[in-house]
C-alpha cells in the first residue's frame, strides 16, 4: 500500500487539476480505442465466422489489422491532442500508416462479405470496429467540417462496395447507420473532451497571467513608494550639495552647515527606505487570510475563515501571515482538497492559528523546506508549529504564538 500511495502521489497528487483532467481524458480515449473495436469485432467475429479456410484467413487478417489500427491510434493520440490544443504540429506522414491500415481493414471486411464468410450483422459491426480507431485521433487533427465531409465520402464508398457484394436494401441501410454512428461517436468523444481541456488550460493560463500581473502591480507599488520617499530628498540633497560646493569655493563658512544638512537628509532618507522595505517584507495577517480564502475559493475549494485578529502585535501578525500564505500554497499544491478551514483564536495568553483541509495525499511527518522556514519565523517570536494527519485524509497545521497584550475584535 505504501508503494501504491507513493506512485499515486508522484503521478497524480503532484499534477495540477488541468493535468489530471487531461490524463483522465487520454486514458479514456485509449480505452475507447481498444475496448470498443475489440468488443465490436472479435467477439462477434469468433461466433459468426465461417470455418472454411478462406473466411478463417480473412478473419484472422482482419483481427490482426484491427489490432495494428488500435496500436497506431494509441501512438498518434497524444500528438493529435497537442495539435488540437495548439502545442505542436503533427508530422505530415503521421496519418499515412493509420490510413493504410484502415484501407486494409475495410478491404478485409468487404472480402469477408463477398465470400459469405460471416453473417451480415457481424460484417456491419466490423465496419464500425475498423472506423473507430482511425476516427477518434483524426477528429482532433482536422476541422469538424472537413471530418464530416470526408466521413460522408468514405460512407458512400463503403455503401457502394457492399452494394456490389450484397445488394439488399436493409443491409445497406444498416451499413449507413453503423458508419454514421462510428463517425459521430468518434467526433463527439474526441472533440468534447478536447474542448473541455482547452477551456481548462485557458483558465490555467489566465490564472498564471493574473499572478504575474499581481507581482508586477506589487513591484510598481514598491517602486512608487520608493520614488515618493527618495525623489524629493534626493532633489534637496543635490541642490544643497551644489550650494555647498559654491560656498566652499568662495571660502564661506556656511558650506559646512549645508553639508551637515545634506548628511541629515541622507540619514532620514535611509531610515524612510528601511521603513518602506520593512513594510514591504512583512505579511499582513488580515490581508493574507482574505487572500487565502479568495485563492482557495477560486480553485474550487470550500474555504471557511474565522479570525480574532484585533490588537495583535505587528511581529506576530507578520509571522502568522507567512504561515497562512504557506498553508494555502500547500493546500493548492498537495492532495485534492474539497474543504479547508482557517481559524485564528486567542486563548490563555497565546494566539493559535489552525489550518485543516481534507484530501491529504499521504504521510506528512517529514515536511518540506517551506514548513522549516515557517518554524524559523515562528521561533523568532517564541512560537511553535505542529503538522500532521488527522484521520485518514485530513491534514492539520497548528501555529501557536504567545502574546503579551490583550486582543479584542472579531472578524469572520
Amino acid at each position: 500500500m505504501g508503494r501504491i500511495r507513493r506512485w499515486q502521489q508522484r503521478h497524480w497528487g503532484q499534477r495540477s487539476k488541468a493535468e489530471r483532467v487531461e490524463l483522465q481524458s487520454v486514458v479514456t480515449w485509449h480505452g475507447s480505442i481498444w475496448v470498443l473495436p475489440i468488443g465490436w469485432l472479435m467477439l462477434p467475429l469468433v461466433g459468426g465466422l465461417d470455418h472454411r479456410p478462406l473466411p478463417l484467413a480473412l478473419g484472422g487478417l482482419l483481427i490482426a489489422v484491427d489490432l495494428l489500427q488500435c496500436a497506431a491510434a494509441s501512438r498518434v493520440l497524444r500528438p493529435a491532442l497537442d495539435v488540437y490544443l495548439g502545442r505542436a504540429e503533427l508530422p505530415p506522414r503521421a496519418q499515412r500508416g493509420p490510413a493504410v491500415l484502415l484501407g486494409l481493414a475495410l478491404g478485409a471486411v468487404v472480402a469477408l462479405a463477398a465470400v459469405d464468410g460471416t453473417d451480415p450483422v457481424t460484417a456491419r459491426l466490423a465496419v464500425g470496429a475498423v472506423l473507430m480507431p482511425f476516427g477518434l485521433p483524426y477528429a482532433l487533427i482536422v476541422p469538424m467540417g472537413v471530418f464530416l465531409r470526408r466521413a460522408a465520402y468514405l460512407a458512400v464508398l463503403i455503401v457502394a462496395a457492399f452494394a456490389v457484394v450484397r445488394g439488399d436494401g436493409l443491409g445497406l441501410f444498416a451499413t449507413v447507420m453503423v458508419t454514421a454512428f462510428a463517425a459521430v461517436f468518434s467526433l463527439v468523444a474526441a472533440r468534447c473532451g478536447a474542448w473541455t481541456l482547452s477551456v481548462l488550460w485557458e483558465a490555467e493560463r489566465a490564472r498564471e497571467v493574473e499572478a504575474r500581473l499581481a507581482v508586477a502591480e506589487e513591484r510598481l507599488r514598491f517602486g512608487r513608494d520608493l520614488h515618493d520617499v527618495l525623489g524629493r530628498n534626493l532633489s534637496v540633497i543635490s541642490l544643497k550639495s551644489e550650494l555647498a560646493v559654491q560656498l566652499a569655493r568662495r571660502g564661506r563658512p556656511e558650506a559646512v552647515e549645508q553639508m551637515i544638512e545634506v548628511q541629515r537628509i541622507a540619514q532620514e532618507s535611509q531610515r524612510e527606505v528601511r521603513d518602506v522595505v520593512r513594510g514591504y517584507r512583512e505579511a499582513d495577517l488580515l490581508v493574507e487570510l482574505a487572500g487565502a480564502q479568495g485563492v482557495l475559493t477560486a480553485a474550487g475549494i470550500d474555504c471557511e475563515v474565522r479570525a480574532e485578529a484585533g490588537g495583535l502585535p505587528a511581529e506576530v501578525q507578520s509571522a502568522l501571515g507567512w504561515v497562512v500564505r504557506e498553508a494555502a500554497t500547500n493546500v493548492l499544491r498537495h492532495g485534492d482538497a474539497g474543504r479547508c478551514a482557517l481559524r485564528l483564536r486567542v486563548r490563555e495568553g497565546c494566539v493559535v492559528l489552525t489550518v485543516e483541509n481534507d484530501g491529504a495525499a499521504g504521510p506528512s511527518g517529514r515536511g518540506g523546506s517551506g514548513l522549516a522556514g515557517l518554524r524559523e519565523r515562528l521561533a523568532a517570536v517564541g512560537g511553535t508549529l505542529e503538522t500532521g494527519l488527522v484521520g485518514k485524509d485530513r491534514f492539520r497545521l497548528v501555529a501557536e504564538v504567545p502574546v503579551k497584550q490583550e486582543v479584542s475584535g472579531v472578524t469572520s
